[in-house]
């Protein structure tokens, strides 16, 4: 089913670290709708971000995506454009993130989400990259539903400071047990990010910890993969990926 589709740009207030600009879409419509946070690669809240949020939308949820940089600046709010020194501020901002301060924001924008776009109670996520980390982290922290979650980086190695002092994955994926959230997670075989032990670690930990999950691998498949227009898109990687993300959300947030 397809739906008419409103979105906007929103401001949100996250405790007293002052306002967080975020993207959101629902179907046009009274209905009272589950909820998908979106998160976004380490570019911030660009362009492709935002039409993926309304494609989260069309599937027939309350999407919202959260500048989790607001703190740092202004930059992730409007998206960074994708070059040597923008990804050397988004490394900057990523390193300064705290795990209580993302969980704040990821907390505010579903609360919003709810009050202001009546979102139901069940919800779940959808990440790239740094914003599948997220995710991740979310899923844990708040108890969400389901995940789908692509090319996922650092959930076995440090490399934010949500997978310090210790790895993400060995503390979130016990309260994903808890929670009883169910994964889906995408990797690509050529990953420059995550290698096959790395993947090898995050499935073993989700499954010592009873994580419902299910890990898809792509082969020949690199890195940022789902995106059309970039050197490394796969687009029979990205089609399948996407049909199974919507199979898996109409399973669990119906």
């Amino acid at each position: 089913m397809s739906y008419e589709i409103t979105a906007r740009q929103v401001e949100i207030e996250v405790g007293g670290s002052g306002r967080m600009t975020a993207y959101l879409a629902r179907p046009d419509d009274a209905e009272t709708r589950p909820v998908v946070l979106v998160g976004s690669e380490l570019w911030g809240l660009t362009g492709e971000v935002r039409e993926m949020v309304r494609n989260v939308a069309e599937l027939g949820h309350v999407a919202i995506a959260p500048d989790i940089y607001h703190r740092f600046g202004t930059e992730g709010a409007s998206g960074m454009e994708e070059n040597d020194a923008n990804r050397q501020r988004g490394f900057e901002m990523i390193g300064r993130l705290t795990r209580n301060d993302v969980a704040d924001d990821l907390s505010a924008a579903l609360a919003f989400a709810r009050a202001e776009a009546n979102g139901g109670s069940k919800a779940g996520a959808l990440g790239f990259s740094l914003g599948g980390h997220v995710a991740f982290f979310g899923t844990a922290r708040l108890g969400l539903t389901a995940a789908a979650i692509y090319y996922p980086g650092w959930l076995s190695v440090a490399g934010t400071a949500l997978s310090r002092p210790e790895p993400l994955v060995e503390v979130a994926a016990r309260e994903i047990a808890d929670g009883g959230g169910r994964m889906l997670l995408f990797w690509a075989e050529l990953d420059h990010v995550i290698d096959a032990e790395q993947r090898r670690r995050v499935d073993e930990e989700l499954t010592a910890a009873g994580v419902r999950h299910e890990s898809v691998v792509y082969p020949g498949a690199k890195h940022a993969f789902f995106f059309p227009g970039r050197e490394m898109y796969d687009k029979d990687a990205a089609e399948d990926s996407w049909g199974r993300v919507r199979e898996f959300f109409a399973a669990e947030l119906a």
